[in-house]
């Protein structure tokens, strides 16, 4: 049971990494497209720190919860 959990919280962080990581290419690649963000810059801070908050999540469990390899 732990090791499903603790795969599931891995998988979930990773999961939004990748999904806010997909969101700064958009604003990259196509800032007209985004009409909704007419601060592009601010718009890919917020992703970074998304991505930021996950990629901590990520660590901590693998710092306190995995075995050292």
């Amino acid at each position: 049971m732990r090791d499903l959990l603790l795969t599931a919280a891995m998988t979930h962080a990773k999961g939004h990494i990748d999904k806010h990581i997909a969101n700064v290419e958009v604003y990259l690649n196509n800032p007209v497209g985004v009409g909704e963000h007419p601060d592009i810059m601010e718009a890919i801070e917020h992703e970074l720190e998304e991505i930021a908050k996950y990629d901590d999540n990520l660590e901590m469990i693998k710092k306190y919860f995995l075995p050292e390899s």
